[in-house]
């Protein structure tokens, strides 16, 4: 009998995972985990057909940039396809500490660490400097894995309204003088396309001395001096103590950075865990993301056609009555307001050729629901006239 009772409950997570409603649910509709069989630029391939890529984050279009190529395969060629460690062991080579340099530069600050993925990169940007008895003030609508940064820290939490100063300041209010403060904001938010009220956010975290962390993954390349971000946009360089994002979106790589004062980072890499133990990125990588910031500083083509693209665009979704949530940047939201709209809209840009994603609550706030789309410098005249052909055939279909 002993031995039947314990056998029922044998694996009970492979039930849980076998019987998972929402797994069933994604199976059955495939809105996400689309495996492209070809890509060229702005061009994709899904199951045999040509389609326009409208929600990827190469804003500046230098993923298939010839230099940025060029660069990849000499670094591979020379340096190998890996280090096989982490940087504070055996993985630490000449080229990331070269573009650690160049990065830090670029973004006016004294040093940077860079990682092998933007989320581990923003999350260590928080759990490295918040600890257990500490309070971090966090936008509601900040990325997960600034979320899951904060959980980690075992710091309390309390939340303000996405982008209110008022609400920032009335939270704030109602907590210790005497704590020890972090304010965790993004420069640009990925689903929304709202710009952070830095000014005004920062202005608010000065006075009630909060070490301010900015996430910049969306905002890099994309605002600022020559695509500085949202930080350089405002000229509050001296306002915000951590800058952290990601070299797989304007920089056409993968891995992430933390950029910061020489202290704060020889900090982080005495007690990240996330940066301590993850291997380092590989010469390709780091090769593709140094080219791409070169670029960024010796080609301003890219960025003035991404803004163009945005502005055309932004226009169109606007003259077919479409609500993009206020967005300011290329990350540009279809709100529809629920998934029973979603669904059958992203459908229609499928069957019509144009790739987009979907979000859904809780991934959105309730009410929410919508269609992330986002321009890239590498789109067409004759691809965004497309575009709007498929954009005026989703709305007849909702």
């Amino acid at each position: 009998m002993a031995l039947s009772f314990f056998t029922k409950n044998k694996k009970a997570l492979l039930a849980r995972c076998r019987d998972d409603y929402s797994t069933k649910m994604r199976l059955k509709y495939a809105p996400w985990y689309h495996a492209m069989e070809r890509q060229n630029g702005t061009n994709v391939k899904l199951d045999g057909r040509d389609m326009i890529m409208l929600s990827s984050n190469d804003y500046l279009g230098l993923s298939f940039h010839p230099k940025v190529i060029e660069a990849g395969r000499a670094a591979m060629l020379k340096w190998g396809t890996s280090t096989t460690g982490a940087r504070m062991s055996n993985g630490s080579r000449g080229y990331h500490i070269e573009l650690e340099e160049k990065l830090a530069e670029f973004l006016g600050r004294e040093a940077c660490h860079i990682s092998v993925a933007g989320y581990i990169s923003c999350m260590s940007s928080v759990a490295s400097f918040a600890q257990k008895g500490d309070v971090i003030l966090a936008d509601k609508n900040i990325h997960s894995c600034l979320w899951d940064g904060i959980r980690l820290s075992m710091a309390t939490v309390e939340r303000f309204s996405h982008n209110s100063p008022d609400d920032l300041r009335e939270v704030m209010a109602a907590v210790s003088p005497d704590a020890t403060k972090m304010m965790v904001i993004e420069g640009v938010y990925s689903m929304e396309g709202h710009i952070a009220r830095l000014p005004e956010l920062a202005e608010i975290a000065e006075e009630h001395g909060c070490f301010t962390v900015v996430d910049d993954a969306h905002g890099f390349g994309v605002l600022g001096r020559q695509g500085r971000g949202t930080v350089d946009h405002f000229g509050l360089n001296d306002k915000v103590d951590v800058l952290c994002g990601s070299l797989s979106k304007s920089l056409a790589s993968t891995g992430g950075f933390v950029a910061a004062s020489t202290e704060v980072i020889e900090y982080l890499r005495t007690h990240s865990k996330q940066t301590i133990f993850s291997a380092a990125i590989s010469p390709s990588q780091a090769a593709c993301a140094k080219a791409s910031l070169e670029i960024m500083q010796s080609e301003p083509e890219h960025h003035e056609k991404l803004w163009a693209n945005t502005k055309k665009y932004r226009a169109m979704l606007k003259s077919l009555g479409l609500d993009t949530w206020e967005s300011e940047t290329p990350a540009v939201p279809i709100v529809l307001g629920s998934k029973e709209r979603v669904y059958p809209f992203w459908k229609a840009l499928l069957d019509k050729g144009v790739f987009t994603v979907m979000s859904i609550a809780p991934a959105v706030p309730a009410g929410k629901d919508l269609i992330r789309t986002a321009i890239s410098a590498q789109h067409t005249d004759g691809q965004l006239e497309q575009i709007a052909y498929a954009m005026a055939y989703a709305v007849k279909k909702m």
